[in-house]
């Protein structure tokens, strides 16, 4: 399924300017002192000699670390959202949200990371120049237990909303060939897609929703990348 949401992220993308966010770049990219101490064991004191580039490579990482800690720590990951169980995925670029709905379906969502993003005007009077949106990719599976078809919604979260890109059945788990993935969500009879957005709010998937995946998208994307210096600091210092 986590293949699914590759697959649809590129050809939804495929429909307006975008690319993958430099977060790795950005300051806001930073850790939690939680996460901090559980990647200590990686130690500096070096007791193999390290060529100049090396121990240069090791420095800038130990500062890295520093900073990260120190400017704006993220916390510990949610598990709770509402009526979801939240289970992360630690090294991986996604994450599963489970939940039911009259004790009868099955609600799971598997969310991306960051994605990709779209540039906006910058808001108010004399403000000038552009703002990043970050965008979030998720499916929504709606599952009866009874081994049949499950309803499918391809959606994109956005900071403020929540927007349905696609709709279409599945059999289970199983996806045989390129099955038929309906039609674009906005094409559809405007009264339909209102039913369909409130079908879904009523499982709890909602702008609120979208909201709460950016929170834990951007904390996400903090505990990895402490977690990515650690690594390569380890590797390093073999």
């Amino acid at each position: 399924m986590a293949r699914l949401i590759r697959t649809a992220a590129r050809t939804l993308f495929s429909s307006f300017s975008s690319s993958t966010p430099p977060l790795l770049q950005s300051r806001n990219s930073i850790t939690s002192s939680f996460l901090f101490q559980s990647s200590r064991p990686y130690s500096t004191d070096n007791k193999i000699t390290k060529s100049p580039l090396e121990a240069n490579i090791l420095r800038i990482i130990d500062k890295e670390i520093d900073y990260q800690s120190e400017y704006a720590p993220p916390h510990q990951p949610e598990t709770i959202f509402h009526s979801f169980t939240v289970e992360d995925q630690p090294g991986e670029q996604w994450m599963i949200m489970r939940g039911k709905y009259d004790d009868i379906e099955d609600i799971k969502l598997e969310v991306t990371m960051f994605d990709g993003y779209v540039t906006v005007p910058k808001l108010g009077d004399d403000a000038t120049g552009e703002d990043v949106r970050l965008h979030i990719s998720f499916i929504v599976d709606v599952s009866k237990g009874d081994g049949g078809e499950n309803l499918e919604f391809l959606c994109s979260a956005w900071p403020d909303r929540l927007e349905i890109q696609k709709v279409y059945l599945l059999r289970g788990e199983k996806m045989l060939g390129r099955p038929y993935m309906g039609p674009d969500f906005r094409k559809l009879n405007r009264e339909l897609q209102k039913r369909l957005r409130e079908y879904l709010d009523a499982r709890g998937v909602n702008d609120e929703l979208s909201f709460f995946l950016h929170e834990y998208m951007l904390n996400k994307d903090r505990i990895e990348l402490i977690q990515w210096f650690g690594k390569v600091k380890s590797f390093v210092e073999k």
